[in-house]
């Protein structure tokens, strides 16, 4: 993206910690407005941790997140939601006994806007997922696992995010669905130029999606640099691409 330009986010130096466990270890990633970016990395890495501490919690022990210049660490849940910063989380975590409609309601009412924000927010998920809108009052809990990950997508999308994390999105999904998400966030990006971090299992498709990526081992960032030529370094492909572990 545009070299010198100050990034959309900034994390510098970022420790965090579960009790005496220290899960991030200092922490530097830059994610510039109108990117996809992938984080990728085996199980236990401490990517979701990552995801979980931009939205403080757990909250940060050291270092800084920038969001747009501001330093946004020190910032409760719901005010960092109200920046205009949504995740979709690992495992999805919709609302079981809501509806789909009443789902998507609870992430239009994350940050602020017009009833025809609303409106316009509503009616670009749906013709993302348009499975979502044959399902509009059907209770999330009776979902297929493909229709809650639209769901957790769809919801996120609600508040009008101008940085979306997207956490697994394919886990548990089979290849069609898959590739129905990925195209998602690829239209996302070219047609609503929002900026995303996607945390993904699946080191193949994230880093073909991604115009960036960074590799992620025991807390710490190893490696980085664009999507495509990360994914034909040997090291990467021993790793998570031939018979390696999955990030």
């Amino acid at each position: 993206m545009n070299a010198g330009a100050t990034p959309l986010l900034a994390i510098r130096g970022l420790r965090a910690a579960y009790g005496k466990i220290e899960a991030l270890k200092g922490i530097d990633l830059e994610i510039q407005a109108g990117e996809i970016v992938a984080l990728i990395g085996a199980n236990g890495a401490g990517k979701s941790t990552l995801m979980m501490t931009i939205f403080g919690r757990p909250r940060a022990r050291a270092g800084q997140i920038l969001f747009d210049g501001q330093d946004i660490s020190s910032m409760p849940t719901h005010e960092v939601a109200r920046l205009r910063i949504a995740q979709s989380p690992e495992g999805r975590r919709i609302f079981p006994r809501m509806t789909v409609a009443e789902n998507l309601q609870m992430g239009a009412d994350a940050t602020p806007g017009s009833k025809a924000e609303r409106a316009a927010s509503l009616d670009r998920v749906l013709k993302l997922f348009p499975r979502l809108q044959e399902r509009m009052t059907q209770r999330g809990g009776t979902l297929s696992g493909g229709e809650q990950q639209m769901l957790a997508i769809g919801r996120a999308l609600m508040s009008r995010p101008r940085l979306l994390l997207l956490d697994e999105p394919s886990l548990g999904l089979a290849p069609l669905i898959t590739r129905q998400i990925f195209s998602a966030i690829r239209a996302l990006n070219n047609e609503d130029h929002l900026t995303v971090l996607i945390v993904e299992q699946n080191a193949n498709h994230a880093l073909r999606l991604a115009h960036r990526g960074y590799v992620m081992v025991n807390g710490l960032i190893t490696m980085s640099g664009e999507g495509m030529e990360l994914l034909q370094r040997p090291e990467i492909r021993a790793a998570y691409l031939e018979g390696g572990r999955h990030a």
